[in-house]
């Protein structure tokens, strides 16, 4: 069994950016479960499926096949064999992700994919519930968060980075939305491990959350 690094927290709080960092540090796998989840909305919503349509998404989920490829040290995602990485950060890819992630069918889809991964190798892997539900025996679990207006000012300047047109009014609400949903969901809710390392980044730069996470992992 490799030596497993779970990081979990809501949307926005810098979870894969520093997922990825610590694996770099650690020369470890970084498994960005989040990328899974997308990569099977964008099958959904290729295939005029809406959030809301869960018997739709029950019978497709069986149809999209979603593999996790290393090249030059980057993850790239597949779906039935076409890489989609590159349409992994759309909107409606990601909330059409967190809706369906809820779905029980969908989450049992990709469960032996992530904890398979962490069999093999030594993995720094990120989620809503990677700590609680994946690896629960993870050797280092950290809940990483940030305040509402922190995360949404991220995203909002990472769209503007990209000449998307955004209001930031919306985004803190599609965070606030997001949340709620995340953590009242029946299946694996967003929660902290109970022996997770609570980790706020609202006022930390990214080194310093790095340092802090790699620092735990002995």
């Amino acid at each position: 069994m490799g030596y497993q690094v779970a990081i979990d927290g809501p949307a926005g709080a810098g979870k894969s950016t520093i997922a990825k960092l610590v694996a770099k540090e650690k020369v470890f796998i970084y498994v960005d479960t989040g990328a899974m989840y997308r990569a099977l909305a964008v099958y959904f919503l290729d295939q005029g499926i809406r959030a809301e349509d869960t018997d739709k998404i029950i019978r497709a989920v069986g149809q999209a096949e979603v593999k996790i490829r290393y090249e030059e040290g980057l993850q790239q995602v597949y779906l039935n064999g076409v890489n989609v990485t590159g349409r992994l950060r759309e909107e409606a890819v990601g909330n059409m992700a967190s809706k369906s992630s809820a779905i029980p069918e969908v989450r049992a889809k990709l469960l032996d994919l992530q904890r398979g991964l962490a069999q093999e190798e030594d993995v720094v892997m990120d989620g809503r519930d990677i700590g609680t539900c994946v690896l629960p025996e993870a050797d280092v679990k950290v809940f990483l968060t940030a305040s509402v207006e922190t995360r949404a000012r991220r995203r909002y300047d990472e769209l503007q980075e990209k000449g998307v047109s955004c209001d930031l009014e919306e985004i803190k609400a599609d965070i606030r939305e997001r949340d709620e949903r995340d953590m009242t969901r029946e299946t694996a809710p967003l929660r902290q491990a109970d022996n997770a390392v609570l980790i706020d980044s609202s006022d930390m730069t990214i080194p310093e959350v790095t340092a802090a996470i790699a620092e735990l992992c002995k």
